[in-house]
């Protein structure tokens, strides 16, 4: 890997920010602004099939994946890797950004910048971005490690979901920010609505402020563990599904499971539709829309990802097999009712 001298080292950018905090939306706003700037696309999920490829917008972009790993641990090869590849193609793009799963320790993350020497000598590291939900924030900084890092780390924090909260509690919010990252600067937002030169080209990366914090940050031993009781479930069917099923059936999980599903997301190809409708919802928060037409080729599978804690396999993937159109209507009722009993 070289850096190539007219241009110099290519700026990165790594965007962050817990499972459902609005990532993806604010990633689609930055591929779709009239900026004029092209961008090679990282993106890191966490279990076995992904989605958030799906959920980006058809931009003239470099999209790469990374799935079934984390990108602060397992695969952080992959990424050193990716990396490379894209130095032998520097004249293509203006930038690079990361967007790491929901459950990244962003330590890690940066810390590939600086103690790989190729990667070091080709790469800058522009600004990590935090993005935070308002609604569920105060939840997460007591029960995950990895909010709190993700906040710790930052450079910019974008204060998602804001339509979500009162005054009141958006400024309890931003108080319990300060209090671990006093330094970063917070940009209010609903559905990530911010400038794009507002967490693009900042120049923000402030390596004594993190040595400050993490002395052993240049180490290059950041280890990092995951929430164990965290896991993910992914399914995929090949037949169209019934779309009244499927909204009684996952009206039905969210309202028994809310609590415990911190992330679900999934494309969805409805019969009779020729369109791809994106699922999404955080806990018992939902929402969903149409994402453009089936593309020629497309083999019109649908897919759904569960990323949260005490999992039921069976009865997810059964429920969901269950929504596909011709089923029997007495299996998805019978899959639904299985909801008003509790997981084991």
């Amino acid at each position: 890997m070289s850096e190539t001298p007219e241009r110099g080292p290519v700026p990165v950018t790594v965007l962050t920010g817990y499972l459902g905090a609005g990532k993806t939306t604010l990633l689609n706003r930055i591929l779709t602004e009239n900026h004029g700037k092209k961008f090679a696309v990282v993106i890191n999920e966490f279990g076995e099939l992904g989605v958030d490829n799906d959920l980006v917008v058809d931009a003239d972009e470099e999209v790469f994946e990374m799935n079934n790993g984390c990108i602060c641990c397992t695969v952080r090869g992959d990424l050193i890797r990716i990396l490379s590849g894209l130095m032998r193609r520097r004249d293509r793009f203006d930038g690079i950004i990361v967007e790491t799963t929901g459950l990244a320790d962003p330590a890690p993350v940066a810390q590939t910048f600086f103690v790989d020497e190729d990667v070091k000598r080709a790469t800058k590291l522009d600004a990590i971005v935090t993005v935070v939900d308002a609604k569920h924030l105060p939840a997460r900084l007591s029960d995950s490690n990895e909010a709190q890092e993700q906040i710790a780390f930052a450079d910019i924090i974008v204060l998602n979901k804001m339509d979500l909260v009162s005054a009141e509690e958006a400024t309890e919010v931003e108080r319990r920010i300060r209090a671990i990252n006093p330094y970063a600067e917070i940009r209010r937002a609903t559905k990530s609505d911010v400038p794009i030169d507002a967490v693009v080209g900042r120049d923000a990366f402030n390596l004594e402020r993190i040595l400050e914090r993490e002395p052993d940050f240049l180490s290059g031993d950041d280890a990092h563990e995951h929430d164990s009781a965290v896991n993910s479930v992914s399914f995929e069917v090949a037949n169209p599904i019934d779309a009244e099923r499927f909204n009684a059936w996952i009206t039905q999980v969210l309202a028994a499971k809310g609590q415990d599903l911190l992330r679900t997301k999934g494309i969805l190809y409805y019969e009779g539709d020729s369109r791809r409708f994106a699922f999404q919802a955080v806990h018992m928060i939902a929402d969903g829309d149409f994402i453009g037409a089936v593309k020629d080729g497309d083999p019109r599978k649908s897919k759904i990802v569960f990323i949260g804690r005490d999992l039921n396999r069976p009865w997810l993937r059964r429920g969901f097999e269950a929504c596909q159109a011709g089923e029997d209507q007495a299996k998805i009722e019978a899959e639904i009712a299985r909801w008003n009993v509790p997981a084991g």
